[in-house]
């Protein structure tokens, strides 16, 4: 792009760009197949390591603690145990106290960044090290990043607007109280009330004295009201902060406030971990509520953009008029660029000089912008919604693709299930693959709660999520469990995206919708693409990256089409390289309408009328490669009628997704059925080549899944498949299997509940909390039986050990942000099965079966299946726990998430349970 360096407002645009374009520069040095993981891997690499993946794919544990008020031996305990469930690391993150401290016990919290604190954080570094797990860190206590340092005078900021209604003959008013961190920015008197005020006519007074204001005579006989316009902060604190961490939340625009936090909390954290540099640093998402000032704006603003915008506040706040969105886009722009180059930019740049990588979720409230993900070395996400207009996880994607970041990851199952212990495995499961379906190849799981001894079990909690500890009742299924994400996020690494569609975001339009007290791109963003224009794409058979105006200016359009939706502001250079996408080649669609101005106060009037002439261009009759259709409904015959649908299924199936990965001489293909109910269909992949293998990421096992380009699927609820295409592929495999009668086991059971060693007789399979002895019991319970096997079965060739279908349920809206699954499955909640001694494997995903062929034997065979359920049904039968002088002594700094009212959940092996023919 070109520009001129003396326009208004460039010397500082400058800056932020070069943050940003230093970071493109870095990577497009590297050799191309450095800049995609696994891109230049053989593929006979590939499947080693589906088969084996590397410790590096692992999920990692968000890890609470809490107090902080942690042990060595504890520590050193728990990082053994998550390396044996098969996870691959932590982030750790000190929160609130759970318990008061208790000198007769020997129980205390220790304050973040004590000495004591430091030690156990340096324990817990080398521990890590030796057992090789990744240990990231948050830089700092809760979130958003402040605490006890920062002075007022660093806290969030503010625009705070006094509006006093100016009694009839009054010649002064009083000066609303101007306290510490704040500052009085100008003064005006407009016609109006308080609520409702003609911005376009207030007049500026600069006659301020120190208590007083004088105002003018009035002219008229219509109210008038003052407006105060004073630089103030939030007072937003520390959200869950550890003892010792309370504060407020530091000014993210403010370049003295970060480089303070990173004296006070960053570098004593780096510190505590000596040689054991952690692989990453970690910006939880930016929930600074109301934050839209720093002191330094004016004077920012007057560089960046070349007007002054203290005469101009009452425009900014209620101005109506077109020339009011072009101020507020110049300010959010301000902002964006504040927050790019005085918040990412440092700490990225911090953790390079600490040999360490900067992860952060750069989306959320102040102002951060797609592009702002290139300041960052791991954008991450969060959200399930792989199906809706706009998500978090998407825009975090759509950046590593776009800026060629290889690894993704994923706050993944915030919320899930409430309350904490009552998500399952499959919960896990079906939550996991919305997030693969969106592009996500790491997981950062949350979490895992330090619980001391003491706290017995279920242990500890955090207040807003699921529990993924060994003090869960399912927890032997975790290494299952990870095991396929592991192996899916290894898989998800490999080669390249090959999303076709590029979704042009409105950012602009979404800053010149920017109010006082709320200036996030992401929220106005949900609104402008609305419901419908993602879900209209993926149904058509597509799959789809977001990029914005700064993407394009720097490393361009690399897909095949550029949807806009609909958009009236554009930067003139950004749409001076559309048409240059659409001139060689690509497609661009454009739902109601194309661009009609230029964005800006200078900016505008400036370049307005060469954006009306290329839309007048593109849109005249015969110009190829672009097409405006009238709805987000029409986007699919559009797009269609250029390019087949990269996965076109036959009935179509709205709840079933795909993501697809090009590797070197194969295709990749995620398909995951994200519904409560079996989706039967045929899936013809426009990429196949040569034959396609089933690539199992249960176990790493390849097999032949035909020849293509139409593969037949039958996915039961929550399953989900990959098939890779390739040359040589492996060949369909045909076993001969004699069909037989279903011999039902439903009857007859010996369970023993191991936990208090009670066993009973049942005749017919049901819940353990039908049993009143049991009804509250959490934990494992052993079924067994003896099984007559006629030798015909046998030597059938294939027996299948089925558990049932389950049971979809009704959806419901949920009263808070998280997911899970509806259904009821036949086995509540995970089982191992063995047959004749021998572990036949596990159940916790649909379908409930397993192939015991190998195992069963003519004859006498002996059925062991030990059935694990979730800590509900104790904590159900206990009294809740009184946080009353807890919150007296720091504050109630969570409630309990659902606690109350907690009844027995439905548990163990509820059948039917049968042999089956597995023909």
């Amino acid at each position: 792009m070109l520009v001129d360096p003396f326009l208004p407002g460039w010397r500082w645009r400058w800056g932020s760009l070069l943050c940003k374009c230093a970071a493109i520069v870095a990577l497009l040095a590297l050799p191309a197949a450095a800049q995609t993981s696994g891109a230049g891997d053989s593929l006979s690499a590939i499947r080693a390591g589906f088969a084996a993946p590397p410790m590096d794919a692992r999920p990692m544990m968000r890890w609470w603690w809490f107090g902080p008020a942690v042990e060595k031996d504890e520590l050193a305990r728990e990082l053994r145990v998550m390396k044996a469930g098969g996870i691959g690391g932590v982030e750790v993150q000190p929160v609130y106290a759970l318990e008061l401290n208790d000198p007769q016990k020997g129980f205390h919290n220790d304050p973040f960044l004590s000495k004591e604190f430091l030690d156990r954080l340096s324990f817990a570094s080398q521990t890590a090290h030796e057992l090789s797990l990744r240990l990231s860190m948050t830089l700092g206590s809760g979130w958003p990043y402040g605490g006890a340092y920062v002075p007022v005078t660093n806290a969030s900021s503010r625009l705070r607007i006094a509006a006093v209604v100016i009694p009839a003959g009054a010649s002064s008013l009083p000066v609303p109280s101007i306290r510490n961190g704040e500052a009085l920015l100008a003064a005006f008197v407009a016609p109006g009330t308080p609520r409702h005020y003609d911005a376009d006519r207030a007049e500026q007074i600069t006659a301020i004295g120190k208590f007083r204001l004088t105002v003018p005579a009035a002219k008229g006989t219509e109210p008038r009201v003052a407006l105060f316009f004073i630089s103030s902060r939030t007072g937003q604190q520390v959200k869950r902060a550890a003892v010792g961490a309370e504060g407020f939340v530091l000014d993210h625009f403010s370049m003295e406030a970060i480089q303070s936090h990173i004296q006070h909390v960053a570098d004593p954290l780096i510190e505590a971990c000596g040689t054991n540099t952690p692989y990453s640093v970690f910006s939880d998402s930016l929930e600074v509520y109301g934050a839209d000032w720093t002191p330094k704006l004016p004077e920012e603003f007057r560089a960046r953009r070349g007007y002054d915008l203290a005469p101009r506040l009452p425009e900014l706040a209620e101005g109506t008029s077109e020339e009011a969105a072009d101020l507020r886009y110049d300010w959010g722009r301000t902002l964006a660029e504040l927050i790019d180059e005085h918040y990412l930019t440092p700490l990225n740049t911090w953790a390079h000089t600490h040999h360490t990588k900067f992860r952060s979720q750069s989306y959320g409230s102040p102002a951060v912008t797609l592009a702002s993900n290139a300041l960052v070395d791991l954008p991450e996400g969060e959200g399930s919604q792989w199906h809706s207009g706009f998500s978090f996880t998407r825009w975090a994607t759509s950046a590593s693709h776009v800026y060629g970041r290889p690894i993704t990851s994923s706050e993944t199952w915030t919320w899930l299930h409430s309350p904490p212990f009552r998500a399952t495995p499959l919960d896990m499961k079906a939550e996991a693959d919305t997030f693969f379906l969106q592009g996500i190849n790491q997981f950062v799981g949350h979490g895992w709660p330090y619980s001391p001894p003491s706290a017995g079990d279920p242990g500890w909690a955090f207040y807003a999520a699921a529990v993924f500890n060994d003090h869960n009742p399912w927890w032997m299924a975790m290494p299952d469990a990870m095991s396929y994400f592991t192996r899916m996020s290894y898989l998800l690494r490999q080669g390249a995206p090959a999303n076709d569609i590029a979704v042009l975001l409105p950012e602009e339009d979404a800053q010149a919708r920017f109010r006082p007290g709320h200036v996030s791109v992401t929220d106005e963003l949900r609104v402008l693409l609305g419901p419908d224009l993602v879900p209209a794409i993926l149904d058509a058979g597509y799959n789809l990256d977001f990029i914005d105006s700064a993407a394009i200016d720097q490393v361009g359009i690399h897909y095949r089409v550029l949807v806009m939706p609909p958009t009236e502001r554009l930067p003139l250079a950004t749409y001076k390289k559309i048409q240059e996408f659409a001139r060689h080649g690509g497609l661009v669609i454009a739902v109601r309408s194309l661009p009609s101005r230029a964005p800006g106060v200078i900016e505008g009037p400036r370049d307005t009328a060469a954006v009306e002439q290329i839309s007048q261009v593109l849109a005249a009759p015969g110009v190829k490669n672009v097409k405006v259709v009238a709805s987000t409904a029409d986007l699919g015959a559009a797009i269609g009628a250029a390019i087949k649908p990269d996965v076109a299924l036959s009935p179509a199936a709205q709840a079933v997704g795909f993501i697809h990965r090009k590797l070197h001489g194969a295709d990749v293909y995620f398909v995951a059925n994200t519904d409560n109910r079996p989706h039967v269909f045929d899936a013809t992949f426009r990429a196949a080549r040569g034959g396609a293998e089933w690539w199992d990421p249960f176990t790493g096992r390849i097999k032949g899944a035909g020849a293509g380009p139409t593969i037949h699927f039958d996915l039961a609820p929550y399953e989900s498949r990959v098939v890779v295409f390739r040359e040589g592929a492996a060949p369909v495999e045909h076993r001969e299997a004699a069909p037989f009668a279903p011999i039902d086991l439903s009857r007859d059971w010996r369970v023993t509940f191991d936990k208090t060693h009670a066993t009973v007789s049942m005749s017919a399979l049901e819940s353990w909390t039908a049993l009143e002895a049991e009804k509250y019991y959490s934990g494992t319970a052993t079924y067994g039986r003896t099984v007559e096997i006629p030798a015909t079965v046998a030597k059938s060739g294939r027996v299948i050990l089925d558990f049932g279908e389950g049971t979809p349920v009704a959806r419901e809206t949920l009263h808070q942000p998280g997911t899970r699954v509806w259904y009821d499955p036949p086995i509540r909640e995970a089982a191992m099965v063995y047959v004749n001694g021998k572990p036949a494997g596990s159940l916790w995903h649909p379908p409930y079966r397993l192939d015991v062929t190998a195992l069963v034997q003519a004859g006498s065979n002996q059925l062991k299946i030990v059935v694990a359920n979730t800590a509900i049904n104790e904590l159900a039968g206990r009294a809740a726990p009184d946080y009353r002088l807890l919150n007296l002594r720091y504050g109630e700094k969570f409630a309990p998430q659902d606690m109350d009212h907690l009844e027995p959940v439905t548990s163990g092996i509820l059948g039917p349970v049968r042999l089956i023919s597995g023909q």
